[in-house]
């Protein structure tokens, strides 16, 4: 679930070892009293500009914050209240009810120093399968191509890593957890691995091309999986990639909020909303939300100033998106979209907030 666009650190265990999960540092949130939990509806954002998850009340802003590593990225929520974290340094582990850490899962990739910033090595996109047995995440490797690493959620060890390409923005899950597939921003392509096998297919995925010395901003970033398997990708707010995993086959579609788009979503009609981040290229136009309707249909909702991805409410009523912006420029806070009426309103939440999930 997301550019130009990870002190000293663990590599992780060799390639075929399992990984025990370290322990995880106290949370920096005040301890709930007796009784309570985090009320649902709660936003649980990725601090990429500290080492923290933030819990945002949707009305008012943060409530706490807990410990998680260098540089968190992407964040997926299980039904069972975990929330599991990509950073520089591991796969984080969150109890999102008590608001405590549950440790963290170092990587088997060798990704270099633990750094931060725009091009850290580490965990970036990550996704649950549908039945929240195994997590996927993809991992970058500094100027190599990243992997997919597969970790079983009951035993926290991880049982399998996949090669992919270079910069794995997102990962994302079909609907009926047979294929994963990540996004893989600097090498043009989508990797789709069986999740049974853990064989990878790849699928270039580059309506501008690659060549000519394109720049970062003509690559694919997120993407979102239609319910008829499909894979949606927004490029510049210009051009739309219908990516089909059966056939390889990538229809364009047209877009019209001329802007650098990076994270996407869909509402439980099968509208896509695609964050636009504003100017990165000589003819973007400001930060915007596209809301497009299945049929084609685009309505463009100005933002004020960068912004990241996107998450909705489970009615789709309300869109919640991160101003944290891998590049520079971002802000400490969440714009609230309504989709229906337009309406926006800002909200405080986390440090450079990245991911994010309504629990």
């Amino acid at each position: 679930m997301l550019s130009g666009c990870a002190g000293t650190g663990s590599a992780g265990p060799a390639p075929g070892a399992g990984a025990a999960p370290a322990p995880a540092s106290a949370p920096r949130s005040s301890p709930l009293p007796a009784g309570t939990g985090t009320p649902p509806g709660t936003l649980l954002v990725a601090d990429f500009g500290a080492d923290t998850v933030t819990f945002v009340d949707p009305a008012r802003g943060p409530l706490g914050s807990v410990t998680v590593g260098t540089a968190p990225y992407g964040l997926a929520v299980g039904a069972d209240g975990r929330a599991w974290v990509t950073t520089a340094e591991g796969v984080a582990i969150v109890d999102t009810r008590t608001r405590k850490g549950l440790g963290r899962i170092p990587y088997r990739t060798a990704t270099g120093p633990v750094t931060g910033g725009e091009y850290r090595g580490g965990g970036m996109g990550i996704a649950l399968a549908p039945d929240g047995k195994r997590l996927y995440v993809g991992v970058n490797v500094p100027d190599g191509p990243g992997t997919v690493e597969v970790i079983d959620t009951a035993s926290r060890r991880t049982v399998g890593t996949v090669p992919v390409g270079r910069r794995p923005f997102d990962v994302d899950v079909a609907r009926d957890g047979s294929a994963v597939y990540a996004t893989n921003h600097d090498s043009f392509d989508v990797t789709a691995v069986d999740t049974r096998t853990l064989a990878p297919r790849r699928f270039e995925v580059a309506p501008y091309g690659t060549e000519g010395g394109l720049g970062s901003w003509l690559k694919p970033h997120y993407a979102v999986v239609r319910d008829d398997g499909r894979l949606l990708l927004p490029f510049e707010g210009e051009r739309l990639a219908v990516l089909d995993p059966r056939t390889g086959r990538v229809a364009v579609e047209r877009m019209t909020a001329n802007t650098h788009q990076h994270g996407a979503a869909l509402t439980p009609d099968g509208t896509l909303l695609a964050v636009g981040t504003g100017p990165i290229g000589s003819s973007d136009e400001e930060a915007s939300l596209t809301i497009r309707t299945a049929d084609g249909r685009e309505r463009i909702v100005p933002l004020d100033g960068p912004h990241e991805d996107v998450a909705v409410a489970r009615d789709g009523r309300t869109a919640y998106v991160t101003g944290g912006f891998t590049r520079d420029g971002y802000w400490n806070g969440i714009t609230v979209v309504d989709p229906t009426t337009a309406a926006t309103r800002r909200l405080p939440g986390g440090e450079r907030p990245l991911g994010i999930a309504v629990l």
